[in-house]
This record gives C-alpha cells, structure tokens and sequence, in this order.
C-alpha cells in the first residue's frame, strides 16, 4: 500500500480554485452575452463549459504521477 500524498488534496483544492476562476469570468461577461441571440448565447455557454476542463488532464496526471507531462 503506498503512503497518501500531499498532491491529491492540493490538487482538489486547486480544481476548486479554476473552477471558481472560471465562473467569475464567464459570469462577468453575463450582461454582453445576454444580449445576444439565444442561438449564440448556448454556443457561446456551450464553449464555455467545455474550456474549462483543458486544464484539468495536466492537473490530474500530475496529482496521479507527480508530473505534468506523459
């Protein structure tokens, strides 16, 4: 059995943080993207909700592996 490392909990934590980044930024754009037609505006929601997990593979391996890279 291998000992727990730090990496998981600092990890978590830091997805939390992106996490959080994130909807602040796309929340503060709100009121431009509201007044776009709604059409545009789940295109734009759409893309927006699947950016943010880009980050996430790098973070991951390294929490799992202790490495950023493959």
């Amino acid at each position: 059995m291998s000992e727990p490392t730090w990496r998981k909990p600092v990890g978590g934590i830091a997805i939390l943080i992106l996490i959080t980044f994130w909807i602040v930024l796309i929340a503060s754009f709100s009121a431009q993207i509201g007044a776009l037609h709604w059409a545009l505006q789940a295109v734009i929601y759409l893309i927006a909700g699947i950016i943010w997990i880009a980050p996430l593979k790098p973070l991951l391996r390294w929490m799992e592996l202790g490495r950023w890279r493959a």
